[in-house]
């Protein structure tokens, strides 16, 4: 990667999970199992825990840092999100499972070129 903005910073690693399509944290995703139920979404069923997960960009909203707070508390969120339009609500989200919990997810910004590059990889560290 050449220029990643970082929203959140962790070290980790782990498998990469490539979506297809934006994830909306609220209501498409299973806060207490990683795993993604939106039906319409190509990765239905797919589990996001300790992936790192790679999607362009999520589908908003005000209740997603909630969500993505609970699964990391949980232990069933991406180890990192990687996106390339930036989601301050995943940022604050992770911010605040880090305050509160002492966990947290990285939450990077790429441009397309890195993240297309990135998208080959089996495993991130």
């Amino acid at each position: 990667m050449t220029k990643a903005q970082v929203l959140t910073a962790a070290q980790t690693h782990g498998p990469v999970l490539v979506l297809d399509e934006p994830l909306s944290f609220w209501g498409a995703f299973e806060p207490r199992t990683g795993v993604i139920l939106d039906v319409h979404h190509p990765q239905r069923g797919a589990s996001v825990k300790g992936t790192i997960l790679l999607m362009r960009e999520s589908k908003g909203s005000g209740s997603a840092p909630g969500a993505i707070a609970e699964a990391i508390r949980l232990g069933t969120a991406p180890a990192a999100i990687i996106l390339v339009t930036p989601d301050i609500n995943l940022a604050i989200g992770a911010e605040v499972a880090r305050t509160l919990y002492g966990r947290t997810c990285a939450v990077l910004a790429v441009p397309e070129e890195d993240f297309s590059a990135l998208r080959r990889m089996s495993h991130l560290h």
